[in-house]
């Protein structure tokens, strides 16, 4: 029973693992099947169907499920089969594989299964062997893995909540899961990726594995129904309670998660969501549209430029355009962004200066250091000598702190879009903020409602 059933396997092995009496639940036999599935078409040398993302709350065995025990029950249909293990801190994953490895040595597992035996001359925590071929290695985001190749790869939490607030580190875990993992498998058609952990950023490797445009079933769990659930049917579960799991994690746990997590903490820990509900830092439900600016304004439109200097990738250089009419609503007017070099980057803010008329101040953010400094003064030098009348923005304090105005303004519901083809990707940015993959359009439109909110009253005529 226990090899032809993952699920039974967890259940008759769970007491090696841990000394509390498991807490059985519906999502833990859903997801051994959800794995044993896609271990079926390994064993048969079939193509994978997908890549396979787990979303849930922490507190739900699925370190155990994925990382634990999963290896030894692949074994004892698959004893050839070989393994990648990772984790966000080497740490973690060499004691998750630790743990994996006292299974397959323990008297239980070695009396059910005594055709699986351990090599002696390869058998450490890191990287461990069995004498038909099979083999397990474990290795922290960033490591090496030169040399290993996977029948199987199975990631659990590539980041944590802290390091999913540093773009840095988000780049660290996206580029090695795509880059040096994807190239660890033997066999790019057959080898499946499995990633369990918590949706923590836009940009966080959930979000990269689900913008991939590669095959990849999606199943998420949060800990409560006011989030989105997936697939559809797992919803179901939740009806009597409205809870994942009422015994793990009841009301009064989540409660307590919210308070010392706050909003964005729980919404990514217990939530699955990049965003908190109703929204982040912005609510973007309460911004308004409209075909038509007004005629009008109580403070005339400027134009706001946060600039960047690559090329086809990395940061957007981003324009954006607001004013505020007679009844001191506050519009966004237009968005020009692009990823373009230094000198197309000059001809684009020029041409737009041009489109928008010498009415509209053009403010350049200047980033601390010389060379933001330098940027910003041949912007500046270049549009004054055009005609156009140009301000610098010495910028300081955190991004959010400099969204924060723009952001109660959206809040109360006093910002008005005018509708154009730049609508969806700015709100998108807007709703993650300040977790959003990019901020570049934030940026602007915070610097540049500052400016309008400084202005003197001026009354122009569009």
């Amino acid at each position: 029973m226990c090899q032809e059933s993952y699920y039974q396997f967890f259940l008759e092995h769970w007491p090696l693992i841990a000394a509390e009496t498991l807490v059985n639940s519906w999502y833990i036999q859903r997801l051994c099947e959800e794995l044993q599935r896609i271990a079926e078409r390994v064993f048969l040398d079939k193509p994978k169907e997908y890549d396979f993302l787990w979303n849930c709350p922490p507190g739900t065995s699925k370190s155990s499920l994925v990382s634990i025990l999963w290896q030894p029950w692949l074994w004892t249909r698959m004893p050839s089969l070989r393994f990648i293990s990772g984790s966000y801190s080497e740490r973690l994953a060499l004691d998750l594989s630790r743990k994996s490895r006292d299974v397959v040595s323990s008297d239980k597992y070695r009396a059910l299964f005594p055709f699986i035996k351990m090599r002696d001359d390869q058998n450490t925590k890191s990287h461990f062997a069995n004498t038909e071929g099979g083999m397990r290695y474990a290795v922290g985001v960033g490591g090496t893995v030169i040399g290993m190749h996977a029948h199987v790869i199975a990631i659990d939490d590539p980041i944590d909540p802290q390091a999913a607030l540093s773009d840095l580190m988000l780049a660290e875990a996206n580029t090695w899961m795509t880059e040096t993992l994807s190239r660890r498998k033997v066999n790019v058609m057959l080898t499946p990726t499995v990633c369990i952990m918590q949706r923590l950023h836009q940009d966080d490797p959930s979000g990269n594995m689900l913008n991939r445009g590669t095959p990849l079933r999606h199943c998420c769990v949060p800990g409560d129904d006011g989030w989105e659930i997936k697939p559809a049917e797992f919803r179901e579960k939740y009806s009597e309670t409205g809870l994942l799991d009422p015994i793990r994690l009841p009301r009064e746990a989540l409660e307590d998660a919210l308070a010392t997590l706050g909003e964005v903490g729980y919404a990514g820990q217990y939530g699955q969501s990049p965003v908190p509900r109703g929204g982040a830092m912005f609510k973007i439900d309460r911004l308004q549209y409209s075909p038509e600016a007004p005629k009008q304004w109580r403070r005339f439109p400027r134009r706001y430029w946060d600039k960047a200097a690559t090329a086809a990738g990395g940061a957007w250089t981003a324009g954006v355009k607001i004013g505020m009419d007679l009844e001191k609503r506050i519009w966004i007017l237009d968005v020009v962004r692009g990823q373009w070099d230094s000198d197309t980057r000059e001809r684009v803010i020029l041409k737009t200066a041009r489109a928008d008329g010498r009415k509209v101040l053009i403010c350049v953010e200047q980033e601390p250091g010389g060379s933001g400094k330098d940027s910003a003064e041949d912007t500046a030098k270049s549009l004054t000598l055009a005609g156009f009348h140009c301000r610098l923005d010495k910028v300081t304090g955190d991004k959010e702190l400099r969204a924060d105005p723009l952001s109660v303004q959206v809040n109360a519901g006093n910002v008005t879009l005018q509708n154009g083809p730049w609508n969806n990707t700015f709100v998108e940015e807007m709703r993650y903020f300040p977790r959003s993959k990019y901020k570049d359009q934030i940026d602007a439109a915070s610097g540049c409602f500052n400016q309008l909110a400084r202005s003197r009253l001026r009354i122009g005529v569009l």
